[in-house]
């Protein structure tokens, strides 16, 4: 029977890294099914989900948090149940504002509120063109709840945009 794993791993950047997660898992003949991995400020970090045969998962979690003695931290987040697929709409949001704190937090309640949840979400610091302000830009892939439509989820998103001073556009 096949169960599925799902951890963080967060290291030094340097190369390798991936290869030796990679090879854990090989070793016991897991599968790597998906992972979202970047590198942060000198810091390597991801999350990955793997399946395995359920007689396998203690071992590989054992070899898995062994990677610590050369760096590598490991952290288990999955009760190892098996999730169904998403329900609901989905819908992709992008957003550029002049940088300031709490633009992030001021977007997400307004998701938090409308129940909708972050499946995916990149957000950055660059240098504006024109006069070369800090501008901060945010892209997320939604799962809107049954019921919301994507026009009402952009309403609630366009008041916030204007308090904010930010263009968001939700595509769905």
């Amino acid at each position: 029977m096949q169960t599925h794993l799902v951890f963080t791993v967060i290291a030094k950047d340097r190369p390798g890294l991936v290869e030796r997660v990679a090879e854990t898992i090989a070793s016991l003949g897991g599968n790597w099914i998906e992972s979202s991995m970047a590198r942060l400020g000198g810091e390597f970090a991801g999350i990955v989900r793997v399946g395995i045969d359920a007689a396998q998962a203690d071992d590989l979690t054992a070899r898995l948090q062994a990677l610590s003695e050369d760096g590598i931290s490991i952290t288990f987040r999955s009760d190892r149940s098996e999730v169904g697929e998403p329900q609901g709409a989905s819908a992709q949001l992008d957003l550029v504002s002049q940088d300031h704190p709490g633009i992030l937090r001021d977007i997400t309640r307004v998701l938090s509120e409308q129940g909708v949840s972050i499946e995916h979400l990149e957000t950055e610091v660059v240098q504006g063109s024109m006069q070369g302000e800090a501008l901060f830009k945010a892209t997320a892939d939604l799962r809107l709840p049954a019921g919301l439509a994507p026009s009402r989820l952009s309403e609630a998103l366009q008041e916030t945009a204007a308090d904010l001073m930010a263009d968001i556009k939700l595509v769905d």
